[in-house]
């Protein structure tokens, strides 16, 4: 149970803030040698219902507003939801895409803590030089359809362990002139669809009957905790990034890839 608690903090911290979720519950599992095949898949099902949880919450009233806009969505006139909409659907087909194209190299090649080092510290200097830009000052309802895309391609490229999603994507929107706040607002919610379909994927890989009473508790543990963590976390990185840069989290990044270094040096 204590592990299930564990995981399920790690997910919630992980996913939102630009440390990569995946390199730290790899890095996590490889330490504690919990590697506990259909029923962890089950496990991250539930960790990531938590954290689609907290994203939905945080944000339902960008969400309400859009679903009332889908009527005008494709008129000339859309309004700033209808047009965000927009936006967030051409920013999700990269990942769509590569995500079928390219899943089985991923899983087979790059999920290694080589590479991981590697993602995490090219991630900590692509934060140090886009914190050296010239500011941006665009909000969320200037993101542009290039704007859109290439976060969606940032995005897509996060499928590699130890990149970040929300990293990749920010970077992006701040490179591109938004800013610091605006970029983590889209990101978050581009992230949405991304989210989900990574439940249905992992739950779709499930066999039939592995959810059973015994373990229900675990799942519960993991999804409860990812959700509130995951919403604890939102809240605070967004006011968080508004006075303060992401050298920090380079400086993290930086930390973490030696360290896993060391660990492969030593092992």
């Amino acid at each position: 149970m204590l592990i299930a608690a564990l995981l399920g903090v790690v997910q919630g911290l992980t996913e939102f803030l630009p440390v990569s979720s995946s390199a730290h519950l790899l890095l996590v599992r490889e330490l504690l040698g919990w590697n506990s095949g259909q029923f962890g898949l089950a496990f991250d099902v539930a960790c990531h219902l938590g954290t689609l949880l907290a994203v939905v919450v945080f944000f339902w009233h960008d969400l309400t507003a859009m679903a009332r806009s889908l009527p005008s969505v494709l008129s000339t006139s859309p309004g700033d939801a209808g047009r965000q909409v927009q936006m967030l659907v051409l920013g999700t087909l990269p990942i769509a895409v590569s995500g079928l194209a390219f899943e089985d190299v991923v899983e087979s090649s790059l999920r290694t803590p080589g590479v991981t080092v590697f993602t995490l510290s090219l991630g900590a200097v692509a934060f140090f030089l886009v914190e050296r830009m010239p500011r941006g000052i665009g909000d969320r309802r200037t993101v542009t359809w290039f704007m859109a895309l290439a976060m969606g391609v940032a995005q897509a490229i996060a499928l590699i362990p130890g990149v970040s999603r929300s990293g990749a994507t920010i970077v992006v929107g701040m490179s591109l002139g938004l800013s610091r706040s605006a970029a983590a607002h889209f990101a978050f919610l581009l992230g949405l669809p991304a989210i989900m379909a990574a439940v249905g994927h992992t739950a779709i890989a499930l066999e039939p009957g592995e959810v059973t009473g015994s373990v229900v508790l675990w799942f519960l543990t993991g999804l409860v905790m990812s959700a509130v963590v995951g919403y604890a976390v939102i809240a605070w990185f967004l006011r968080y990034i508004v006075k303060h840069s992401l050298d920090v989290f380079a400086v993290y990044r930086l930390v973490l890839a030696g360290a896993v270094l060391a660990w492969l040096w030593g092992a």
